[in-house]
């Protein structure tokens, strides 16, 4: 549906269409055939361009319906400010996120590796691009340029971007059901192989690069990752790692009302480190085991702290829109985007660029865009926008990506699972969710947990998720065998992949590219 954005006086909650109803057996995801809808602007004094409808075509499935749908937000700046941006219009602007149940919608992000099959080494940019003109051309996306550089695609909603090493991102469309999701999935790797395999390029899915050290990992020649790479040694020591080596899948989810997303974010941050460790994936750094289960999620502990972490904050009876707000002010910048140029604003304060008082751009006042990029360099375990992001899961092999989104859809979405879920978490303390959040990486499942281990709360918290999907009749529960096996037995994916390497793989890593291909 195209959503188009009028000025209108007064906020008023968005308008979305809802017509998919949940039929497993169909083999065409029926979308209903409205093509136009008004939507209200979050708050009265922004206007924003339209998006051309396309369409998702799924192997299998035939074409699709056309879905008409606006794009991300963009990083150019299309907003057309009227008078400056207050602190009540951030805290507005996550607002206008809530909405009622019956339009609530999934979104999955994925990242892989791109890589020679004959040699492992990671694809060049050269390569990427080459395949990014080829996925364009073949299945109509359009292409996202930088100067003279592509660097995504867009198609609808969904985006395929680039990671700072190059590693490949679908950025899915926000679905009604777990089935389009993993629909949407395959659809992706159906078109990205398809062109990839031509070239000699393969894709894993894994939460580490398991082979090459950072000075073999490619630049993308992205403005932000410049300013980003320059500035991360100064605040951590392992974000280079971060941008450079690291593949996560995250799952991002509606939220009614403030105290929807209150209870949400609570929920999804004391069961970040079960995700951690259910989607520990990330054994082996530069051929050889690093020590830990998900180095990937070890890795944002010495990132940068001011933007990371556990915000033990969301669990005071303060919390709510404005107090997110207030963190978000606090969080350096990294830069602002003007005239197609990115101006390194690295350590400066949004509170002063309110104020005009940037000393990058001094007098320049901040647009809604500029606090939709700098919403999008925070990095906490569950990160809210106008939406919450889930993101504690390491990348995995295609099964995965459908398991994460089919875990927190479960636990998140269905009354009765969540409060049981807050209801279980609701006297551990933030000593006890910081302990598990630096255990995990380590031990995940074996992390010791008050009397017993993590695995113990792991299966009460996989059987509320199994009732959670149960109780929404979509026939969704199947997504989660993947992942029931690893809580059975309290062996992680990690941990497998550390037994084929002191077995069958006789101490080497290069199997593992086979392992888990896509």
């Amino acid at each position: 549906m195209a959503l188009m954005y009028r000025l209108y006086a007064n906020f008023k909650q968005p308008e979305v269409l809802s017509g998919m109803e949940c039929n497993v057996n169909a083999k065409v995801l029926n979308v209903a055939p409205k093509m136009e809808l008004v939507r209200h602007s979050y708050f009265g004094r922004f206007a924003k361009k339209t998006q051309p409808r396309l369409s998702l075509t799924v192997p299998g499935l035939g074409r699709m319906r056309q879905v008409t749908v606006a794009a991300s937000p963009p990083a150019e700046d299309t907003a057309v400010l009227t008078e400056p941006l207050t602190k009540d219009d951030l805290v507005s602007y996550l607002a206008s996120g809530c909405k009622s149940k019956e339009k609530w919608r999934i979104g999955t992000e994925h990242e892989k590796f791109g890589f020679e099959v004959e040699t492992l080494r990671p694809m060049s940019y050269e390569q990427i691009a080459a395949l990014l003109n080829g996925i364009s051309e073949r299945f109509e996306w359009e292409k996202i340029m930088e100067g003279d550089h592509v660097i995504g695609l867009k198609q609808g909603k969904q985006n395929i971007s680039l990671e700072p090493g190059g590693q490949f991102e679908l950025s899915g469309a926000p679905l009604e059901t777990l089935h389009q999701t993993c629909a949407e999935v395959n659809s992706h790797l159906y078109q990205v192989k398809a062109v990839a395999e031509e070239m000699g390029i393969g894709f894993l899915g894994i939460g580490f690069q398991p082979k090459w050290a950072l000075k073999d990992i490619p630049i993308m020649p992205k403005g932000r990752y410049e300013i980003m790479r320059n500035y991360m040694p100064k605040v951590g020591s392992l974000g280079l790692d971060m941008m450079f080596r690291t593949c996560t899948v995250q799952v991002n989810l509606d939220f009614s009302s403030e105290s929807d997303m209150i209870r949400k974010f609570r929920a999804g941050l004391a069961l970040q480190p079960i995700a951690t460790a259910i989607f520990a994936n990330s054994p082996f750094t530069e051929g050889k085991p690093n020590g830990f289960l998900s180095m990937r999620s070890h890795i944002w502990s010495d990132t940068d702290n001011n933007r990371t972490g556990m915000l033990p904050f969301v669990f005071s009876n303060s919390f709510g829109f404005e107090a997110y707000v207030d963190y978000a002010l606090d969080v350096p910048m990294y830069f602002v985007y003007r005239n197609k140029k990115y101006i390194d604003c690295s350590g400066m304060s949004f509170r002063d660029f309110l104020k005009g008082k940037l000393p990058a751009i001094p007098g320049e006042l901040p647009t809604i865009v500029d606090w939709e990029n700098h919403l999008t360099t925070i990095f906490p375990e569950v990160r809210l926008k106008r939406y919450l992001e889930m993101r504690g899961a390491d990348g995995g092999p295609w099964r995965r990506l459908c398991a994460l989104p089919a875990y927190w859809v479960g636990l998140l979405y269905d009354e009765i699972s969540l409060q049981s879920v807050l209801e279980m978490t609701a006297d551990w303390t933030e000593e006890e969710r910081q302990t598990l959040r630096n255990k995990v990486p380590i031990l995940g499942l074996k992390t010791p947990f008050r009397d017993g281990l993590l695995k113990h709360v792991a299966e009460d918290v996989l059987a509320l998720a199994k009732d959670g999907l149960e109780r929404r009749l979509c026939k969704e529960g199947g997504f989660l065998k993947e992942v029931a096996e690893v809580v059975a037995t309290g062996v992680t994916p990690a941990e497998k992949l550390l037994e084929l390497y002191h077995g069958k793989w006789g101490l080497n890593v290069d199997p593992v590219f086979q392992e888990l291909l896509y």
